[in-house]
């Protein structure tokens, strides 16, 4: 390692490289070191590990945190799918409801038979055009395109995976078939009322045997909604103890099988955030901090996330408008993603990829309390503690 530093040197945009192109590597938590002591940040490259109780309190708490965050998701799913279930229930009961009044009151209106032919003709014309649909590149003959294959490029990672469709699914659900299922469900239901209506004799009693099946549906379907009432009051406990606002979504958390190293290869950046929820359509970085609880947000920690910021830009190809940091469960900041974080992301990155290739890092403060706090002081030669 030491002899590809040696060649490295920086290039037009300010980022060193080997020979080879490769971008130095520095991690989010090389900046966070950096910015709170060069001096800390070198002791930490050369394998001096932290010690004191705050590290071992910090462990622990990042534990409790991760861990609500997995009941927080879980919470989610589990309240996402008894709303759904309550949806169809309740569906179901329009549906009885609707059609009891028709069976019940279809002569006075109607001719029976009419109706039950026009109704078995309109499925049999949806079936064949959802058929014809399939076969025919319809999308082509008017312009719409047929769905892409989705490539991931294998530059980028995505932060989360399809639900029910894979990478190499065409088009994804609204983009290929959903016209075409949604005629052959209509097919299907027109052509049983059709049918249906057809062969009940007595439609009087046929509507009332459907006001019954309702009301019985009914009783079912509040048991369902109690469950779902269940499921949000859950959901909400466990947001408020995680800290997120209303409708967040956990995409990302460190702590999970499937957190990956988050990189930029153009810059040599990588690290994993704490979290990374989904708010108002946003990618947000959430970065949790323990200890004392300070009034304004630490530098070291800012920066920290100023990197988390970009590794999300970089990973999702969105921009994401800020990064937030935690402190406690009350105190918590937003931290802005603009041209001005930016510049100083690279100017820190910059900097700490020629101490590596130069070296000369030095203490950069004359606070002795800066040095009492500080988990390398054992074996820091300048400290002032």
């Amino acid at each position: 390692m030491k002899d590809v530093l040696s060649v490295a040197s920086p290039g037009d945009d300010g980022i060193w490289r080997t020979p080879d192109g490769e971008a130095l590597h520095v991690s989010a938590s090389d900046i966070e070191r950096h910015t709170y002591c060069p001096l800390s940040w070198h002791l930490a490259s050369t394998g001096v590990t932290g010690v004191g109780h705050a590290i071992e309190s910090g462990i622990e708490k990042h534990k409790e945190i991760h861990e609500l965050m997995k009941m927080y998701k879980r919470a989610r799913i589990i309240s996402f799918r008894e709303t759904t279930i309550w949806s169809w229930w309740f569906t179901i009961i329009l549906v009885f409801a609707i059609d009891a009044f028709a069976f019940y009151s279809i002569d006075k209106y109607f001719t029976v038979a009419e109706l039950a032919r026009y109704l078995v003709s309109l499925g049999l014309i949806w079936l064949s055009l959802g058929i014809s649909m399939l076969i025919l590149p319809w999308r082509e003959m008017i312009g719409f395109g047929q769905p892409a294959v989705r490539k991931m490029d294998p530059d980028r990672k995505l932060l989360f995976k399809p639900l029910f469709d894979s990478s190499e699914f065409r088009g994804g659900w609204s983009e290929g078939g959903k016209i075409e299922a949604g005629l052959y469900f209509a097919s299907i239901v027109t052509t049983f009322h059709g049918v249906a209506l057809w062969w009940a004799t007595d439609r009087e009693q046929a509507g009332y045997i459907l006001l019954m099946v309702a009301l019985l549906w009914t009783l079912f379907a509040a048991w369902r909604l109690k469950q779902m009432l269940l499921a949000e009051t859950e959901l909400d406990l466990t947001r408020y103890e995680a800290g997120l606002k209303e409708d967040s979504d956990v995409a990302y958390s460190d702590d999970s099988d499937s957190a990956e190293l988050l990189k930029d290869k153009d810059t040599g950046l990588r690290g994993r955030p704490d979290q990374i929820v989904i708010i108002d359509g946003e990618f947000i970085p959430l970065e949790q901090k323990t200890g004392k609880i300070p009034r304004d947000p630490h530098l070291s920690h800012t920066m920290q996330l100023l990197a988390y910021l970009q590794l999300v830009e970089k990973n999702t190809g969105s921009t994401p408008p800020y990064g937030v940091l935690r402190y406690g469960e009350d105190s918590i900041f937003q931290i802005y993603w603009d041209k001005e974080a930016k510049g100083k992301l690279h100017d820190r990155l910059t900097e700490i990829q020629r101490l590596m290739v130069e070296g000369g890092a030095k203490r950069d403060h004359d606070r002795p309390g800066k040095c009492m706090n500080c988990s390398r002081r054992h074996a820091c030669t300048e400290s002032l503690a």
